[in-house]
């Protein structure tokens, strides 16, 4: 299992410590420090079944300078919100947890680090 985090977002410091608890084996990737190449942004939204528009951060600074809640959001425009992610990784919703079953999903809450968990 890998966790995608930011030590500085109290959602993944959360999900670390629910994955310490249950004692979980983990990797720990720093995303903004290591920051993932396109085709493994790819593989992840392959992972959790979702289009890149759906793990973007809106909200940031850098999206708002990009004006990415305009962008259209189809598989036209897919390759353009990825090559997003990877120049601006801070756009990338946190903490994404890969399971051991091939399937991901972003760990904001207890219940999806739970879910995460009882895939590996």
């Amino acid at each position: 299992m890998e966790i995608w985090i930011n030590p500085a977002c109290s959602k993944c410091r959360g999900a670390l410590r629910l994955l310490d608890e249950e004692g979980a084996d983990y990797t720990v990737r720093r995303y903004l420090e290591d920051v993932p190449s396109a085709a493994e942004i790819r593989a992840v939204l392959d992972r959790l079944g979702l289009e890149p528009w759906d793990i973007t951060r809106t909200g940031e600074a850098a999206a708002k300078e990009l004006g990415v809640r305009d962008w259209e959001r189809d598989e036209g425009s897919r390759e353009r919100w990825i090559e997003a992610l990877v120049a601006h990784p801070k756009l990338i919703q946190r903490p994404i947890i890969t399971a051991d079953d091939g399937t991901a999903v972003v760990g904001r809450s207890e219940e999806a680090v739970r879910d995460a968990l009882s895939r590996s």
